[in-house]
């Protein structure tokens, strides 16, 4: 079959490899849509990044190079000898990360954690073997392109969780790239009333108004951010969202956001920046982060998403086969601010 390997970085081909036989616990899955996601992007650009390189990662024994893609849908294809609650044909989507699965499901993520397509073989192909915990049933008759779009919205909805969003609260989000965007979503399913977007881009705060965006603005239009969200949240929102991932909008997100509210780093910072804690001390802000999900949170994204209660279809703005994941999928994200999510057809991959 074919997959797109990671070798290195600025080093992706897409080439023939085999796969081996799904373990007692594992199925293989015959992918229908996989969705370039901005940390696969990070890889290519700057890996690596999550990819082991060095040594064989330790939860999953993965190492480079490896097939990338975690945000993917599809089919079971093959059952593994000592799969039961599962059947070939099943519609199903993926909850990429491997865990120790010692601790509890709400901090287990944070004692260590892997992810199907970059610590082990993932999406970015025609099938890919994934073990059964982390197989998600989904309704026959729902979309499996529009699935591919669950685990970046499961992203969003724990940021929304760790936020203590309630009805009625208000929000500002930096960054309206795909994340950004889906926590707009999210934050409208919360109840949120106010939900201010910054971003450079007019297209993607376009984007951000059709996912419930109430107010949108661009920093090159204002002389000031923090006092143009501060005209429209007079006392600062309860909640802001950093996800631009650079020094401006980290310090940004802090100034307008209320006392006691709650800031969420939802960003991959490529590089370090500067804190000042002072500047938390005294405003009374509390900051928080978040990297992935729990598996409850996967499963709720999952019935948000397949009930409609949160529309991903205006996150995809492309379609492409997998020959074409450098020139169309990894040059376009650098260089085109107007797409948000960009999805491989592999339904037709061998």
């Amino acid at each position: 079959m074919k997959a797109a390997i990671w070798h290195g970085k600025k080093d992706v081909r897409v080439e023939e490899t085999d796969l081996p036989e799904p373990k007692e616990n594992e199925v293989r899955v015959k992918v229908a849509y996989a969705g370039i996601c901005g940390s696969d992007l990070h890889e290519y650009l700057e890996g690596p990044v999550f990819i082991p390189t060095e040594f064989p990662d330790p939860l999953t024994g993965g190492q480079a190079p490896i097939t990338m893609g975690h945000e993917f849908s599809g089919q079971i294809d093959q059952l593994g000898s000592n799969v039961h609650d599962f059947q070939i044909g099943d519609h199903v989507s993926v909850n990429p990360t491997i865990t120790k699965g010692v601790l509890p499901d709400n901090v287990d993520v944070y004692d260590g954690y892997s992810f199907i397509g970059l610590s082990t073989d993932g999406g970015f192909a025609g099938y890919v073997n994934v073990p059964v915990e982390n197989l998600y049933p989904l309704p026959k008759d729902f979309s499996l392109k529009l699935a591919a779009v669950i685990e970046p919205t499961a992203v969003a909805v724990q940021a929304i969780k760790e936020a203590h969003l309630t009805f009625g609260q208000t929000v500002v989000i930096f960054g309206a790239g795909p994340i950004g965007a889906m926590v707009t979503a999210a934050a409208k399913a919360a109840g949120a009333t106010k939900i201010v977007v910054v971003d450079l881009s007019t297209i993607r705060l376009q984007k951000a108004l059709k996912m419930g965006a109430t107010d949108t603005i661009n920093p090159s239009e204002v002389s000031d951010v923090v006092t143009a969200v501060r005209q429209i949240l007079p006392e600062g929102a309860d909640t802001s969202f950093e996800i631009a991932g650079v020094q401006a909008t980290f310090d940004q997100a802090i100034k307008t956001t209320k006392a006691r509210g709650y800031m969420v780093v939802v960003s991959i910072y490529a590089h370090a920046i500067q804190f000042n804690p002072m500047a938390l001390t005294n405003s009374g802000v509390n900051l928080t982060s978040t990297i992935a999900y729990s598996r409850q949170t996967f499963q709720q994204t999952v019935d948000l998403v397949t009930s409609g209660q949160i529309n991903v279809a205006p996150i995809i703005t492309s379609e492409i086969k997998l020959d074409d994941i450098i020139t169309d999928g990894f040059d376009v994200l650098t260089t085109d601010q107007s797409q948000a999510k960009i999805l491989i057809n592999l339904t037709q991959e061998k």
